[in-house]
């Protein structure tokens, strides 16, 4: 018999009977306790917090509960295929990490990047690794093995910076661009404004653009030399406020598939389609730039509509795998995770993140199974049914 995700379970429990008990939590709630004492806590604050009271970033958790799946019993769901086909490539999953831009400094060891590329090469879950690395995309790209990887682009307002960053990426050999366009200015924060915490402005993070020939040409000092000016230099380029025809220079500047990220509204879905983008990435940053907003996952229905066969990413609330489910279930190619493999980082660095993804996996598999669902497209057939407010 196949192997399948939803084996973890086992493996567990026959550690017990041998009195060995998991080292690292299965669910969120105890995680997200146990990385609050391995944090510092202006890191904790950073990752933990959301955009204003924080409505939105509680709204994309509690949406899911909102969505109740149909169990179909007698199908004989033995074995469950949760493969999917994205950027022209078969995934063993639908799972993958979205970015983080201050991934790098919930590692133990400020390396995050790397020890969350060597997770995904483990898994064979992708990584979007973000522009905001403690680690340049040289030293992270090849630690992802064989497992696809994506780069996350805040676009600079430096044209030939944006370009750089771009091929530099594409040589140390990512798949697919993902293009953030929610983030050209970053929203009201009050847990970072309370302690006056940007890790950025700190020098944390920057990785990419101190190395990056196109940046150093606009210092006369190195950044080793003259840190201040140096992030003086990058916070003057890094917000920039796209328009739909940004798209077009985007796309002749690479062949990689370019996903957009931050896209909420079937309209928005229509044009990035007439602008030839290769797919959407419905989210809505975890709630972390704008509050009040629509939860990502009411919007995901309309998203997917519009898009009409164009892969959908999805992320903003996913806290287990029943909640990866779920958005499948809605019509989502793939689904990203993001605070929870922060904290599976901080509290067991590599080693946690694989246990975090083998964990939200084996949910997800064993949901199927119980569920009577064989395929992804099976779920997909079935739908969801709606239990709570109306949606959008």
């Amino acid at each position: 018999m196949n192997t399948q995700y939803g084996d973890f379970q086992n493996e567990i429990y026959e550690a017990g009977t041998r009195g060995m008990l998991p080292r690292y939590p299965v669910d969120f709630e105890t995680l997200a306790r146990r990385a609050e004492q391995a944090l510092p806590p202006w890191v904790l604050s950073y990752v933990a917090a959301g955009c204003g009271n924080e409505h939105t970033q509680r709204a994309n958790v509690e949406a899911f509960e909102e969505w109740a799946l149909v169990p179909r019993m007698l199908q004989g769901a033995t074995q469950r295929d949760l493969s999917v086909e994205l950027f022209g490539m078969t995934l063993p999953s639908p799972l993958f990490l979205s970015p983080i831009g201050v991934i790098g400094i919930c590692a133990q060891d400020f390396h995050g990047d790397r020890q969350v590329a060597c997770a995904a090469a483990r898994t064979g879950v992708p990584m979007t690794a973000s522009t905001f690395s403690a680690d340049p995309v040289e030293q992270i790209g090849p630690l992802i093995g064989d497992t696809p990887g994506f780069f996350q682009l805040y676009t600079p307002t430096d044209r030939d910076v944006a370009t750089s960053l771009i091929h530099r990426a594409e040589n140390a050999g990512f798949r697919a661009i993902v293009i953030t366009v929610d983030t050209w200015v970053t929203g009201w924060r009050p847990r970072d404004l309370n302690t006056a915490n940007f890790p950025q402005l700190r020098g944390y993070c920057l990785a990419n653009y101190f190395t990056d020939e196109s940046f150093l040409k606009r210092l006369h000092k190195s950044p080793e030399d003259d840190p201040a000016s140096a992030i003086a230099e990058w916070a003057a380029i890094f917000g920039n406020a796209l328009v739909w025809d940004d798209l077009t220079w985007i796309r002749d500047t690479t062949g990689l598939p370019i996903a957009l990220k931050g896209i909420n509204h079937p309209d928005d879905v229509r044009k990035a389609k007439d602008y030839g983008v290769d797919a959407i990435y419905c989210s809505n940053h975890g709630g972390r730039q704008a509050n009040g907003g629509l939860p990502a996952l009411d919007a995901l229905p309309g998203v997917v509509e519009a898009a009409d066969g164009m892969p959908v990413l999805f992320d903003s609330g996913i806290r287990s795998g029943t909640d990866v489910v779920k958005a499948l279930a809605l019509g989502a190619t793939a689904v990203g995770i993001g605070r929870p493999y922060a904290y599976a980082l901080a509290v067991g660095g590599e080693d946690g993140v694989v246990h975090l993804l083998r964990s939200m996996l084996a949910e997800a598999d064993l949901l199927m199974a119980v569920d009577g669902y064989h395929t992804i497209g099976d779920l997909q057939a079935a739908g969801l049914r709606r239990v709570g407010r109306e949606g959008w």
